[in-house]
């Protein structure tokens, strides 16, 4: 029994790779069906581009691949692969598949990537919307189960069990809007506020667009901390960060930090004070004649001489 199994597995794996140096021996007759498998590309994407056959390529047993060079400029390194197979003990090629495929030099597409991959800041237009994530991990609930009614509180859902609706057309208050109710009483009507990874995020990037290691920052005469334009903001990011309230300044309307700084900083350079003008004296003890008809006999016509042609009389 032993060697009757032994041999019996023996036979097996002769025949395994025997199927498999078949299948890597295109099929004769598979092999010599060139005109018939360059027809097919033809008719498929016509004439103009089906070039020289560059080879065949064994698929499995009497299947077989061959490859005809693509003439189209907008495909370069690609090239057409025909599919063709007969039946056992069959004599008639038929035809399997026609495709396009790239080749190793072949210019291929990129990768795809996610649109929320590919979104950079200013992309969103007038009219743009852009869906957060229920588990996006910058943002957080604007309340925990932690801020729960007490037991014996009006907001509890076992005092609500006891409030009886006589109108069977009434329905309760789902559970989300009556927690919406309160948030907004308590002016927490945010759903989620932003999370410490989130608080983290915003703080670099606003840091590295206006911080202390910008080439403006490190040219600038002083700090936007004790400059008189920085209007300050509130919550945790408050502590580094504020607005930057100078027209004039590069940073206007945006977020700096307390380390960045400019050349428009409001005690770089004070400018004196211009000097009034004293007050105007008018002295009215003091007469100074002044002549109404001035003397004409110092003029430069003589009265006495002769008129000249064009010239004066």
């Amino acid at each position: 029994m032993r060697g009757t199994a032994a041999g019996q597995q023996d036979w097996e794996r002769i025949d395994a790779v025997s199927a498999a140096m078949r299948s890597r021996t295109p099929d004769r007759l598979c092999a010599e069906a060139v005109e018939l498998a360059r027809q097919a590309a033809v008719e498929m994407v016509g004439p103009e581009t089906v070039g020289a056959h560059l080879g065949v390529r064994a698929e499995a047993d009497r299947v077989v691949t061959h490859t005809f060079e693509c003439l189209d400029a907008a495909y370069r390194g690609w090239h057409w692969a025909v599919t063709v197979a007969r039946a056992p003990r069959a004599k008639n090629v038929t035809l399997d598949e026609v495709v396009l495929l790239p080749g190793d030099d072949a210019v291929l597409a990129p990768q795809w990537v996610p649109w929320s991959e590919r979104l950079r800041p200013g992309d969103m237009g007038p009219g743009d919307l852009l869906p957060t994530g229920a588990d996006d991990l910058r943002l957080e609930p604007g309340w925990s189960g932690e801020d729960e009614p007490a037991p014996n509180s009006a907001m509890s859902e076992a005092a609500e069990e006891d409030v009886v609706l006589t109108d069977p057309h009434v329905q309760p208050a789902p559970a989300r809007a009556r927690i919406g109710a309160v948030a907004e009483e308590l002016g927490l009507a945010r759903p989620r506020v932003l999370s410490r990874l989130g608080l983290h995020l915003a703080a670099e990037r606003w840091d590295s667009a206006f911080g202390p290691q910008t080439p403006m920052a490190q040219a600038a005469p002083a700090n936007c901390d004790t400059c008189g334009f920085l209007i300050p903001i509130g919550g945790s990011l408050g502590q580094a960060f504020g607005v930057c309230g100078n027209e004039f300044g590069p940073a206007d309307g945006q977020v700096v930090a307390f380390g960045y700084g400019c050349g428009g900083h409001s005690e770089a350079a004070v400018l004196p004070a211009p000097p009034t003008p004293s007050e105007l004296i008018l002295d009215e003890t003091v007469v100074e004649p002044l002549t109404l008809h001035p003397d004409r006999t110092g003029g430069s016509v003589e009265p006495d001489a002769p008129a000249e042609e064009l010239g004066h009389s």
